[in-house]
């Protein structure tokens, strides 16, 4: 079971498989890892004792970030992802990042933003589309509707609680797509990356 895996200089954090989302792009869906990782499917939702006991396998302080990111939301387990950052924090000064859907409010039927401010030091929220309807039938959210507008007001909280927030956007939108996200993204003040697929 892989919870803990290396990208570049960066290593990953797998807590979960759950996700309020079925994107249409979804890696999971084409292959059982990412870049040379083991399987991320998980044969069952690690304890915080499991994922410790994988942390003190590793050096934190030669890696250039901890990314929580893997087979699901992270979100999904907010406790346990603020559990963790405890831990990290406890024995490193690394960069801690959070890739996230933005849906977590939604999930715990609270704000979340706030809750996340003592621990992470940047967060990349997936933005993929430049209003309601588009995101809808690209993410394809649990939480129909009313997910985008959460997604965006999470993402204002971000601005308020985390110094560094980015929304990512995959390489598949059309070019006036694109230009739509970049607008929104200049709108909120917040940076706007392409990421491929993989």
């Amino acid at each position: 079971m892989t919870i803990l895996y290396t990208i570049h200089d960066s290593l990953y954090v797998n807590l979960t498989n759950k996700c309020p989302c079925a994107c249409t792009f979804c890696v999971r869906q084409e292959t059982e890892g990412v870049h040379g990782s083991d399987s991320l499917w998980l044969s069952h939702e690690p304890s915080l004792e499991e994922v410790l006991d994988e942390f003190d396998k590793y050096d934190l302080d030669s890696y250039k970030a901890v990314v929580f990111c893997g087979y699901g939301e992270p979100l999904e387990r907010l406790d346990l992802v603020i559990e963790v950052c405890k831990y990290i924090r406890a024995k490193s000064k690394v960069k801690i990042r959070l890739n996230t859907n933005g849906l977590s409010d939604l999930i715990h039927q609270k704000e979340t933003a706030p809750l996340l401010a003592t621990y992470i030091d940047e967060v990349s929220i997936s933005l993929n589309a430049p209003d309601q309807e588009a995101y809808t039938a690209l993410a394809r959210p649990s939480f129909g509707e009313k997910s985008f507008e959460s997604l965006l007001k999470f993402a204002k909280d971000c601005k308020k609680n985390i110094k560094d927030v980015t929304f990512t956007v995959v390489d598949l939108l059309t070019e006036d797509q694109l230009e739509a996200c970049k607008r929104l993204a200049s709108e909120m003040d917040i940076k706007l990356r392409v990421r491929p697929i993989l």
